[in-house]
């Protein structure tokens, strides 16, 4: 998302390709670290230094191969789209879509067009059979919440200074509501309130009980990795306002590129009070499309992003506010 609203390529890896050592976390099962560049080659140059095995986190011990990652950069290949099999998850756009997304769908269809032409094969109403059940139910909170509790308060105690002496969820909340400079009440609490409040973490018998029905129902059979086996995909599409949460699910990847603008006279739509009344969507916001894919799929997402994005050049397409001054090469080797 961050990615898609800053017009670059984002790439959320694999949980377990890259290391979360250090990171301040909210969920081992779905923390990961990942780059965010101007072009996928960029992306994909990033990602090449920062995968790998590392003993200070266990599940990168899962990497294929003894640990051995692909070559992401040799990945970004033109004609990646011919003879691969891209299947579209129609059930979750109607699921998802408002009015205010009629401009993503619309550049959706006309992408899915080119790609097709490039070779690709493509697999329509690859159902998500489960995505209505998942979209009502509170289990992937409940199971973000469980690990929060216990994720966060292990990085707490590892750290070898705490001037705060925090060293629970529920301590960082009482600091952010009693510290004038973290903003309280405007920046509010509530949802580390709602996690610290849930009554069971990880290590309860009723979050195995959730991650197991995530993973095998909604992430599985009636997800993204049950489409990808039962249609024998490459990878699946979506807009990326819809992508994210199906493939976190199941600690899968997804690569973000660059799709299109929402119109010059398009009217301004603000996002609710709470968050700040920011511009939701508006003239010239950008959106993008996500390719989603098995564990450990990066090569083949990051082939067809590359692909798509050299077709298309959409970044260019609107001038940004700000242009930097200042390009990578002016820095690297200095």
């Amino acid at each position: 998302m961050p990615s898609e609203r800053s017009n670059i390529v984002g790439i959320k890896p694999t949980v377990g390709l890259t290391s979360r050592y250090l990171v301040v976390p909210i969920s081992e099962h779905q923390d990961t670290v990942g780059p965010m560049a101007r072009t996928v080659k960029d992306a994909a140059t990033i990602l090449q230094a920062i995968a790998g095995p590392d003993p200070n986190d266990n599940y990168t011990s899962a990497i294929p191969n003894g640990g051995i990652v692909p070559d992401y950069v040799a990945a970004c290949n033109y004609n990646a789209f011919q003879g691969a099999r891209i299947g579209i998850p129609r059930n979750v756009i109607a699921l998802l879509a408002r009015n205010t997304t009629a401009p993503i769908t619309a550049a959706f269809d006309s992408a899915l067009a080119l790609m097709r032409h490039a070779g690709a094969t493509l697999v329509d109403n690859t159902t998500f059979s489960a995505a209505a059940t998942f979209l009502n139910s509170t289990l992937e909170t409940q199971v973000l919440n469980a690990d929060f509790m216990v994720n966060l308060a292990t990085y707490l105690s590892a750290l070898r200074t705490n001037p705060a002496a925090v060293r629970t969820l529920a301590d960082v909340a009482a600091f952010t509501r009693a510290h004038p400079h973290e903003g309280y009440p405007g920046r509010g609490t509530s949802v580390w309130d709602a996690a610290a409040a849930q009554g069971w973490n990880n290590s309860d018998g009723r979050f195995w009980a959730a991650y197991t029905r995530g993973v095998q129902e909604f992430g599985g059979a009636g997800g993204l990795l049950g489409a990808l086996a039962e249609h024998r995909l490459d990878a699946v599409v979506l807009p990326s306002l819809f992508a994210s949460r199906w493939a976190a699910l199941v600690g899968a990847p997804v690569v973000h590129v660059p799709l299109g603008f929402y119109p010059p006279d398009y009217p301004v739509v603000r996002a609710k009070p709470q968050r700040y009344g920011l511009v939701d969507v508006g003239p010239n916001v950008p959106f993008g499309l996500s390719f989603l894919g098995a564990r450990f799929a990066e090569e083949k997402l990051i082939g067809f992003a590359y692909a798509f994005e050299q077709r298309t050049m959409v970044r260019g397409m609107v001038r940004p506010y700000i242009v930097p001054s200042v390009e990578i090469g002016d820095i690297v080797g200095r």
